[in-house]
């Protein structure tokens, strides 16, 4: 018998694959028969880590099949994959026993005649784990092949940053990332959410740079009687910082363009202390259910919601002193959390993307007062979507000037700043996920 929660990762894998779903999703599908809780975290585990190593894995079962990847079937390549991740990479899992599943998951799939070949490829991985034809150099094989990163990204990350950091960002990528919390300042304080973890048998300490972020050491909050009061919400500590870097104060009245799920939307409610107002929009009706969601379980009563495009949002011009566009965008910034989005974005991609997110900024300006503020991030590692659009927006519009919130030029954080003023988190830097923001001051 097959177990549960490979059959659970191939199926996630395989959809991923095709390009019908993303891994939250796919997982979420996956998982669905799955009343083990261990079994739901292995299907997660072998997952994720399939897909953080898929240009490793090809690149040796290229070398072994003798043919290209893409001469395989879809299914035989997904077990494979799924298959070399457990050999390679969870050594508390007998060899054995994910080749007998990899060769019943190929018959299972209908590929019957594939299973002697499946059972022969993954016996020689096992046997040469340690003599992989892996390459230690040029530092470009290293980073695409194996280091697991496209291409296109790698070249550009050396190009920018150098061959060390470069690598030391890949090997970031390829580390599961921590659960992180942030502290909903509105129902108790960092120390009291410590100790009510504590006491539900999770254990928790300070993060390094968000003051309400807390990483999650042992245990499971989310399997807590703790999950879904609104005591902390499960967001990456460089959000956070965005969030901070808004500098939401009490009294003001801000807007958030692309507010779900909702996490900055209620870590600016509680920098408000519940007072001012902040309008929180997003366009799908599952987004918008999500905020909702997030929003009930802070215990934020001064957010209101709309279900409103960014890009054609109907306010009241210059009524609000702050405005977030935390942009849509490629998300490569965040491949340690999301591993698959490094083979689902492409160079081509970014264009598009940069264009849109140009217009939205452009009519957001309209909400800003004068004398406010108008944030723009994204959680996107390229410059096309981060310095060149604020760039282009400032030469266009002579009405705004870039400045950095005062508690991050003056504080402790200042050296997450850029020369000009700009908010920058980055792996081989600061050990956090490369996120990006600028605050424009309107005159």
């Amino acid at each position: 018998m097959i177990a549960p929660a490979r059959i659970a990762a191939y199926d996630t894998v395989l959809a991923v694959n095709a390009g019908k779903s993303d891994l939250p999703a796919a997982l979420h599908r996956a998982r669905q028969p799955l009343n083990d809780d261990r079994d739901r975290a292995l299907a997660g585990e072998i997952a994720a880590g399939t897909l953080r190593w898929q240009g490793a894995s090809d690149h040796v079962i290229a070398a072994f099949a003798a043919r290209p990847t893409a001469k395989l079937d879809r299914e035989i390549l997904a077990i494979l994959r799924i298959s070399i991740f457990q050999l390679l990479h969870l050594d508390r899992v007998p060899a054995s026993a994910v080749v007998d599943d990899a060769v019943e998951l190929a018959r299972r799939a209908g590929k019957k005649s594939a299973a002697g070949f499946v059972n022969a490829l993954l016996r020689r991985v096992s046997r040469e784990r340690a003599t992989l034809p892996l390459p230690a150099a040029p530092a470009i094989d290293v980073l695409s092949i194996t280091l697991s990163h496209p291409r296109w990204l790698a070249e550009r990350w050396l190009n920018r940053h150098g061959e060390e950091a470069a690598v030391a960002w890949a090997r970031f990528n390829n580390q599961p990332a921590p659960l992180t919390l942030r502290v909903n300042t509105l129902k108790a304080t960092r120390d009291e959410l410590i100790a009510s973890l504590a006491g539900a048998g999770v254990t928790a300490e300070p993060a390094k740079y968000a003051g309400d972020a807390l990483i999650v050491t042992g245990g499971n909050p989310l399997l807590t009687p703790l999950a879904h009061t609104g005591a902390f919400v499960v967001q990456d500590e460089a959000s956070q910082l965005v969030g901070d870097f808004v500098g939401a104060s009490p009294g003001e009245r801000i807007f958030d363009a692309c507010a779900s799920p909702g996490g900055k939307t209620t870590q600016m409610a509680a920098a408000t202390a519940g007072s001012g107002s902040i309008v929180a929009a997003d366009v799908r009706d599952k987004r918008i259910a999500l905020l909702r969601r997030t929003v009930q379980e802070s215990g934020a009563t001064n957010v209101h919601l709309v279900q409103a495009n960014a890009r054609v949002a109907a306010m009241v011009p210059g009524s609000f002193d702050a405005v977030l566009l935390d942009a849509p965008c490629s998300g490569l910034g965040t491949i340690r959390r999301d591993p698959d989005i490094r083979w689902r974005r492409g160079e081509r991609d970014l264009p598009s993307l940069a264009e849109a997110q140009s217009q939205m900024l452009a009519e957001l300006t309209q909400l800003v007062r004068p004398g406010g503020r108008l944030i723009y991030s994204t959680c996107s590692s390229e410059p096309e979507e981060n310095e060149e659009v604020v760039a282009g927006f400032l030469a266009g519009d002579q009405d705004f000037v870039r400045r950095a919130p005062v508690r991050f030029e003056t504080g402790p954080l200042r050296h997450l700043l850029e020369s000009d003023g700009s908010l920058r988190t980055l792996p081989f830097r600061h050990g956090l996920e490369a996120f990006y923001a600028a605050s424009l001051v309107r005159r």
